[in-house]
């Protein structure tokens, strides 16, 4: 019987030993490579989230910029990031920020950040900005002219020789004016321009020191909301011959109308808008930049209840169509793998 035993268990242990050959003996593919590979392209672990800090660049706290870059920031805390919001000049002190590396994200009109990019109208002689990359697209900007009833403007015309207020220098509502001025054949020659935030510029009209105000915005913008309850408020038409010339120059203008009522306009009034983008630092890596645009989609009802523009014209079913500048390698992940660039 124990003999018996003996072999049984000797049986055993070679069948054992068998198994475990045939096991190690069996080539086992290497995947680590492709699990690397996609988790460098679709995102960061919670853990590699929390370690990043995200400043997002906004704009003037009178502006519109200012609580959608706050809610972006607010969706990426949701999600595991530290931020922050900064309150800045908008657009031409946002793209200087994303290249000097101030900033990770900031919002930006598509037009400055175009000329930026290619050294032309206000960049021309800077240099070409070819670092700077898309993230995603936002809402359109309209560009306002505003003025009060008695200063008798009722077209761009009628600026000639007036004090217009055309935004901060080389902001991004600045170049809107001085590239529309250009369009009709004014230059700032032919007017009196005042280099001031449009809530700078639209309190000095209140007091008589200002005739007209160009405001870039999404609408309604509060600021001029304010001017039209207050004040016998005039939105003059952006139309004619210089809208035609502008649209046709630069495709990143569009015509569109300020629909009636939305201040105190009873007729829908002819003008332009301008899309805003997000834009990113192209030195973030991809994973940090694809897991960035989960994030803000994942939380997306927290930066649609910032704004009425941004509860219109933010989401992901308006894809990135309208953005001319390259998209950051990890944003463009993103949008392939949401079937919007093929």
């Amino acid at each position: 019987m124990k003999k018996f035993l003996s072999l049984a268990l000797a049986l055993i242990m070679v069948l054992s030993l068998a198994a475990c050959g045939n096991k190690n003996d069996t080539p086992t593919p290497d995947n680590s490579g492709d699990t690397q590979q996609t988790e460098e392209t679709k995102g960061l672990t919670p853990a590699e989230r929390a370690k990043e800090f995200i400043t997002v660049g906004t704009g003037p706290t009178s502006g519109i910029y200012f609580p959608i870059g706050g809610a972006f920031a607010t969706a990426l805390k949701e999600y595991g990031y530290q931020t922050s919001a900064e309150a800045t000049n908008a657009t031409g002190q946002n793209i200087q920020n994303i290249l000097n590396g101030d900033a990770e994200i900031a919002i930006a009109m598509q037009d400055a950040v175009m000329q930026a990019y290619t050294g032309t109208g206000a960049y021309e002689g800077k240099g070409e900005a070819g670092d700077l990359r898309a993230l995603m697209r936002l809402w359109p900007n309209y560009v306002q002219l505003v003025t009060v009833s008695s200063t008798g403007i009722k077209s761009v015309e009628d600026l000639r020789g007036k004090r217009v207020g055309v935004g901060a220098a080389n902001s991004g509502v600045e170049i809107n004016a001085r590239m529309i001025l250009n369009a009709y054949g004014i230059t700032y020659n032919d007017i009196k321009p005042d280099y001031l935030a449009y809530g700078e510029a639209i309190d000095n009209m209140k007091n008589g020191q200002c005739d007209a105000v160009f405001v870039t915005s999404g609408l309604p913008n509060a600021t001029v909301m304010d001017l039209s309850v207050q004040y016998d408020m005039v939105v003059v038409p952006i139309d004619g011959e210089g809208r035609e010339k502008l649209v046709s120059e630069y495709p990143y203008y569009a015509k569109s109308v300020i629909p009636a009522n939305t201040y105190n306009n009873t007729e829908d009034i002819e003008g332009l808008f301008v899309y805003n983008i997000m834009l990113v630092r192209k030195d973030l890596s991809d994973a940090m930049v694809y897991d960035m645009l989960e994030g803000i989609f994942q939380n997306i009802s927290t930066i649609k209840a910032s704004h009425n523009a941004a509860d219109k014209n933010i989401d992901i079913t308006f894809g990135v169509d309208d953005i001319q500048l390259p998209l950051h390698p990890g944003a463009e992940a993103f949008w392939k793998d949401n079937g919007y660039i093929d």
